[in-house]
């Protein structure tokens, strides 16, 4: 399902029904099921529950074997954000580093609008979708790569996911010269959400205050923050 689709579909339920309802087990199990196609559904409804609770070969093993409406898409990102955080890159960039970058569609539309010499980093053996990026199997807390290796780091729609999110983002500083880009959706917590997310950001600056980088610009991209840290003047 799109992504622009789904997140009026979200903001819809998290903003127009009252809270008792959105976040009741009864009215969400009928959506939880379609979504995941009925399969695991009460493992992902609780899946806050138990996130923190499992080995990390456990918590890949979930996302490994997860099938929703989502799965066949090519990218979470909405294509306003996309074009958005290409042109907030550095123009004095020449190279660039993508953390979870999937199947690589950013990576591909990156390659394809800039002269960048972009790489991509996730927990896979290959990513035969990319194009022109080379390509490094790495977790994102533990980045294989040395300090301020890449003058732009991106990392879209991945944080809302991590259990252990400062080292994540100390990794991400750490590999980055000029700039670190986040894109995370702008969303309110609540306990069932069949996305998986652990953390949220219904304002900006909590976002802000997560990465910790002074100079920063944060915009809401229709549903999508974008967020640009200038760790180099």
């Amino acid at each position: 399902m799109n992504r622009s689709i789904t997140n009026a579909i979200r903001y819809v339920m998290d903003n127009w029904l009252p809270p008792a309802i959105r976040d009741s087990r009864w009215f969400m199990y009928p959506f939880f099921h379609i979504w995941f196609k009925g399969k695991n559904v009460r493992l992902y409804m609780d899946f806050k529950d138990i996130a923190y609770t499992l080995t990390e070969e456990q918590f890949s093993e979930i996302y490994r074997n997860l099938d929703c409406l989502a799965y066949d898409r090519p990218t979470d990102m909405n294509m306003p954000s996309i074009k958005r955080l290409v042109e907030l890159i550095d123009k004095d960039a020449r190279n660039l580093l993508d953390v979870g970058c999937g199947r690589g569609f950013l990576l591909n539309y990156i390659g394809e609008h800039t002269q960048l010499a972009t790489t991509g980093c996730d927990l896979y053996d290959s990513v035969p979708t990319l194009k022109k990026a080379a390509y490094k199997k790495g977790t994102i807390y533990k980045l294989p790569f040395v300090d301020k290796e890449f003058d732009v780091v991106t990392c879209s729609h991945t944080i809302e996911h991590l259990r252990q999110l400062p080292d994540a983002i100390n990794e991400l500083k750490r590999v980055a010269k000029k700039q670190l880009i986040i894109v995370t959706p702008c969303q309110r917590y609540y306990y069932f959400t069949m996305d998986l997310h652990l953390n949220f950001y219904p304002i900006a600056a909590y976002l802000q205050k997560e990465i910790d980088i002074a100079d920063n610009t944060c915009e809401n991209i229709q549903g999508d923050w974008v967020y640009v840290g200038n760790l180099e003047k």
